[in-house]
């Protein structure tokens, strides 16, 4: 187990942070396309897999189902309280494991398929991680790196100028939380490069559009609202807007304005998931 407090990623993960909630809100969101994405790397009955990255277990519950009942899923994660959320929803023939991914107490060459979605791009060496993943496939065995757009690069159907401020406020806040730039958060969309560059064979990409208009599921309402809305912009890019922008960019996102975005009849969202997967 590993009980370090220092930061261990690019954003700040560490095994004590929890964001749990939010990757709850994700991932109930995002089902129709993450399980796409799974039966698109067609796993088969009695395969091993790893879920490397699997916040609270949801995806890593899924894809248990393809492999059962002679497979087995094993689920690792940096952070304490992820873990714990996972066990709460792990199925039978489970395994989960905390620990940093880079010193993962799993045996060499054992995984048939190793999924990571919005994880290796946190690390402050993107390459090192896929090289431990890359250490623990089998021969003939895939890697499936996902990751879904980061905030500047969702879209949403409101005036073009105020969602072009709202980005750059989103960068400026990231340089000053997290001492990265535009250039290294632009990295989240290299993972064909960084597959390639680890010698991994017969490369293949696919791109999901998660898109969703007016009527909304619960499920899209919360992670919008809760999320992106309250947790993502909110009080926190206050000091990167001007007054007029800010106070406009609120009344779009409170439930009880008449101008809440969710109640538009134009209401039009678009985020991507990419998911890049290579053979050892």
């Amino acid at each position: 187990m590993n009980n370090s407090v220092a930061p261990s990623g690019l954003l700040g993960d560490t095994a004590a942070r929890d964001y749990s909630g939010k990757l709850k809100l994700f991932n109930a969101f995002a089902k129709p396309e993450l399980c796409q994405s799974i039966a698109y790397l067609e796993p088969k009955p009695g395969m091993r897999v790893l879920d490397a990255g699997c916040g609270t277990g949801e995806v890593l519950d899924w894809l248990s189902a393809t492999v059962q009942p002679e497979g087995m899923a094993i689920g690792i994660d940096l952070a304490a309280a992820h873990v714990a959320a996972a066990r709460a929803v792990a199925s039978r023939g489970t395994l989960l494991v905390q620990a940093d991914l880079l010193m993962a107490p799993l045996a060499h060459a054992s995984f048939d398929l190793i999924w990571s979605a919005n994880v290796i791009n946190h690390l402050r060496v993107p390459s090192v991680g896929v090289e431990a993943l890359i250490s623990l496939l089998r021969p003939g065995g895939s890697i499936a790196l996902g990751q879904s757009s980061l905030l500047p690069d969702m879209y949403f159907a409101w005036d073009a100028r105020l969602e072009r401020v709202l980005n750059e406020a989103i960068r400026q806040y990231y340089r000053d939380r997290y001492q990265v730039n535009e250039r290294e958060l632009t990295a989240a969309r290299a993972n064909v490069g960084l597959l390639r560059r680890s010698g991994l064979r017969n490369l293949r990409a696919r791109t999901i559009m998660i898109e969703r208009m007016t009527p909304l599921r619960d499920e899209d309402k919360s992670y919008l609202v809760d999320v992106i809305f309250r947790h993502a912009w909110g009080p926190r890019l206050q000091p990167y807007m001007s007054s007029d922008d800010y106070d406009e960019l609120s009344r779009l996102c409170d439930p009880l304005h008449p101008d809440f975005a969710l109640n538009r009849p134009d209401f039009h969202f678009l985020q991507t998931f990419t998911l890049v997967v290579g053979e050892r």
